[in-house]
């Protein structure tokens, strides 16, 4: 049979092998030239495939859906690679999966090792406590737990490269804030296969003791070390390890007075990312969660003195969520959220008081909730939870919660709220928002700081975002106002930064550093 004198040869795909055919197509439409790219540049073999006219409409769609699974796949090869030649690094941040990173923010446990025996070296250690006596924010977040520092009024009026730097220096492995008293600033962080626990001078970082023993938390998604800030009262310290070791140490020296695992104590076990919440010190009682459920010993009081067991309750698994004391609808009490509700009990004897259900994707719940006038609270979270106010009031021989509003307006995933003149301020999903507290409307959403910290003082925000910038941002529902940025911290920063005496602590899992914070002071009047 004749073949069709209108019909383009190239058109038959059995002329594709005939040598003198291919020798008569332009060379980026020739096979070999085509798997070449294909092979190595999956996109321009992409771009090729469809400008081939050898190929039909529908080879070209298979075709493409069979590309882009390659370039996946080619993708990940390379990314890999790169990885194990030491090129990039994976990161969890925050956000969706992992970032691509040149290093990894983890402890240099050598430099750090170096620093601190150069330290010891050095001249006589000055005593601490000068001009810094007192204790003010003694509890993760400050005295109330609330994120709000008003001891004294800060410096709003940053220079250009931002507020003056005191000191900065190496620092172990976690996730843990700074407690501050007596010129003592306190934290528990990672140092090879232990979890120390360390105090130092405020005005010069020096170290001034550090209580060490083993325990190595890992967690390849969230990263390794403790998590949990420690609580400072009355001249005592006292720690939650990320394996649940509960510590209670002279302030002053260091030295272990009693110590306890609460796991192993209440027949629990531990949480997918570690213990993080911060002991609770009310009255005469430490109160601490024990992890996953345990038969009417999800919450426990022990004596803060000698860690006897003065009651206990609940069989929630608990969330990452530390207790806070306050007094709602005339009733003081302990706020409390587990992995399914918040509830309040009553610090005398542990009795539930009320509950609302709350509920996080994969037990996900971080954020403290933040406490609104006489008988309301804030609570919020990421993973499509959203956020809410709940009311508390007193009904017929007790208490009931009843939901004001809920909506998505703020998604808190690893950071509390502000709460400051009717409106809520908090970074929803890494972006900082306002919420009006009474409504629930979102008044604006604006400034990228990733999944950092905020505290609230003198009328303004002081953000230290997920990559170490610090950022100072007038409180104000009228919009975002951002009055001065700077670089803080190298990496990636979880840490909520801690205030006291107006020097302003940050720490990540590689270093820490001090701000001063401090107004210039004004000329005596007579």
């Amino acid at each position: 049979m004749n073949a069709d004198p209108n019909k383009d040869p190239r058109l038959d795909a059995s002329a594709q092998d005939d040598p003198l055919f291919v020798a008569d197509l332009p060379w980026h439409q020739r096979p070999f030239y085509r798997r070449l790219f294909t092979a190595v540049l999956p996109p321009v073999g992409l771009w090729l495939l469809w400008r081939n006219p050898l190929h039909k409409r529908r080879q070209k769609i298979v075709g493409s859906v069979l590309a882009c699974i390659y370039c996946l796949l080619y993708t990940a090869f390379v990314l890999w690679m790169l990885s194990l030649a030491g090129v990039i690094d994976f990161e969890f941040k925050g956000g969706f999966g992992p970032s691509i990173v040149r290093h990894k923010t983890v402890p240099n446990y050598h430099l750090l090792e170096s620093h601190r025996t150069s330290q010891k070296e050095s001249a006589a250690v000055p005593a601490p406590g000068s001009g810094l006596e007192g204790a003010y924010w003694t509890d993760f977040r400050g005295p109330n737990r609330d994120g709000v520092y008003d001891e004294q009024p800060i410096l709003t009026n940053w220079p250009a490269r931002g507020p003056r730097l005191l000191w900065r220096q190496p620092i172990g492995g976690g996730y843990a804030s700074f407690v501050v008293a007596e010129g003592r600033a306190f934290t528990i962080e990672q140092r090879r296969d232990e979890e120390f626990v360390t105090a130092y001078d405020v005005e010069t970082g020096r170290e001034l003791w550090a209580h060490g023993y083993p325990a190595f938390f890992k967690e390849w998604m969230g990263g390794d070390g403790p998590r949990a800030t420690p609580t400072y009262s009355n001249g005592l310290l006292y720690s939650m390890g990320a394996q649940g070791d509960l510590c209670c140490l002279g302030a002053a020296t260091g030295k272990l007075l009693w110590r306890k695992n609460v796991l192993a104590d209440n027949s629990s076990s531990n949480l997918t990312y570690g213990m993080a919440a911060a002991p609770l010190i009310v009255d005469e009682k430490l109160i601490v969660l024990t992890g996953r459920e345990t038969k009417g010993g999800s919450v426990v009081a022990y004596h803060r003195l000698t860690g006897t067991r003065v009651w206990s309750n609940l069989d929630d698994q608990q969330a990452y969520v530390t207790p806070l004391l306050t007094t709602l609808a005339g009733r003081r009490q302990i706020l409390v959220v587990t992995s399914r509700r918040a509830v309040g009990l009553a610090p005398e004897t542990g009795e539930l008081l009320w509950e609302y259900p709350w509920r996080v994707q994969n037990n996900n719940m971080i954020s403290m909730p933040v406490v609104i006038g006489t008988n309301r609270f804030f609570i919020s979270a990421g993973y499509g939870a959203g956020c809410a106010v709940v009311e508390i009031a007193q009904t017929n021989g007790g208490f009931a919660a009843r939901e004001v509003w809920r909506n998505r307006s703020m998604r808190n995933k690893f950071n509390a709220s502000v709460y400051w003149q009717d409106h809520i301020y908090g970074l929803d999903e890494g972006v900082l928002a306002c919420v009006d507290a009474r409504t629930g409307q979102r008044l604006w959403r604006d400034g990228h700081y990733g999944y950092g910290q905020l505290l609230l003082s003198s009328g303004h925000l002081i953000v230290l975002g997920g990559e170490g910038d610090l950022a100072l941002v007038r409180a104000s529902p009228d919009g975002w106002h951002e009055v001065a940025r700077t670089r803080a911290l190298t990496g990636k920063t979880w840490n909520v930064p801690a205030l006291s005496k107006g020097r302003l602590l940050v720490r990540n899992c590689a270093e820490m550093a001090c701000y001063d914070l401090r107004p210039p002071r004004l000329p005596s009047t007579f």
